[in-house]
């Protein structure tokens, strides 16, 4: 029934994201997602809330949340915007603030939902490449003409941070354009930017609580900037979707935020399993890209990416594997519990020997 569509729809190549196979049994190490559960804090929150208040809408503002966020982050709860995962926060940024004139700019490897965004409202985008080595130069974008810029710190899929140092420096070289930081994986390593937003009105950093606290399934994110940034990013949600979060994920939410000794385990958890299986891969021959994400982003200058990955699968492995011309011998692993890294170098150990 395509003769249906608008225009516009048969113009959009879409998003493709990881997999998530029906098969049970399978080690998935695909799609980034923390290994372990959410905190128990979590489970009990949400459970609370699921009775006789599910018949009422919940709080338009998700004022409660915003509180929440705005203490332990040392900002105003006006400076925060939060939505059903970082995605549709990112959707609201690409609507509300990054179509001007003048290119949006972003890395050549970096989130591939950054270009469909910018077919699906339409803005002009160019790709700034990586260099030799797989990283951002903030260099590369200081002298270039554009309407606003936006990479994740980390990076992704590489996991190559920037330094704080680094990102302030491009605030300052370009104040009249507005730099977007995507820290889905800050919390594993990386520098939060999160601060400097009380200096620069230039700058909005888009949080998820999908990998460092274990909630990819409730889908939560926000966005923290300067209240003239939030306004815009408000006025087109109030134009689209006036109750965003519902009652059980701001619940959840909140409570994990309050359960900070779990929190702080899970992330030395997974970090301590990121260094283990960096120093496995590399004594099988892998070359391993520095991360401070919960992934590793390794090449094999004996073999194929692409046979590999299928290799790992006929174990029931899964990892992901991107065509990309400048990527196609890289995998990109997540990481998992110390079993799960343990059966992964196995099997590599198999493919590789």
């Amino acid at each position: 029934m395509s003769q249906f569509w608008s225009p516009l729809v048969r113009t959009l190549t879409p998003y493709v994201p990881g997999e998530q196979p029906k098969v049970s049994g399978l080690i998935k190490l695909n799609t980034n997602e923390n290994p372990y559960p959410p905190s128990p804090a979590v489970m009990a929150a949400m459970h609370a809330v699921t009775a006789d208040s599910l018949r009422l809408y919940p709080d338009p503002d998700s004022s409660q949340l915003k509180q929440t966020l705005a203490a332990y982050h040392k900002v105003k709860p006006e400076e925060i915007f939060v939505g059903n995962g970082s995605d549709e926060v990112l959707a609201f940024v690409f609507m509300a603030l990054l179509k001007h004139d003048a290119p949006l700019l972003f890395p050549d490897i970096t989130y591939s939902f950054y270009p469909v965004y910018c077919k699906l409202y339409g803005i002009d985008y160019d790709e700034v490449a990586l260099t030799q080595q797989m990283e951002i130069s903030t260099a590369d974008y200081i002298d270039r003409d554009c309407g606003a810029i936006i990479f994740p710190n980390p990076n992704a899929p590489t996991g190559i941070p920037l330094p704080l140092s680094t990102i302030e420096n491009l605030l300052i070289a370009k104040p009249n354009t507005l730099v977007v930081v995507d820290e889905a994986y800050v919390d594993f390593g990386g520098e939060t930017a999160m601060p400097l937003t009380q200096r620069y009105p230039n700058l909005l950093v888009v949080r998820t609580f999908s990998k460092s606290r274990s909630l990819a399934g409730l889908r939560v994110g926000f966005a923290v900037g300067h209240k003239d940034l939030i306004d815009g990013m408000e006025r087109v949600k109030n134009s689209f979707n006036s109750y965003p979060m519902d009652r059980v994920a701001v619940a959840g939410a909140i409570a994990s935020y309050q359960d900070e000794a779990y929190f702080q385990k899970t992330l030395s958890d997974v970090i301590t399993n990121r260094e283990q299986t960096t120093q496995a891969l590399q004594k099988l021959g892998f070359s391993v890209l520095p991360s401070s994400a919960n992934f590793v982003f390794a090449t094999h200058s004996a073999f194929s990416a692409e046979q590999l990955a299928a290799g790992l699968r006929e174990r029931a492995i899964i990892v992901r594997h991107f065509k990309h011309p400048r990527i196609n011998q890289y995998l990109r692993i997540s990481i998992g519990t110390q079993e799960e890294c343990s059966k992964l170098i196995e099997a590599l150990t198999q493919l590789t020997t």
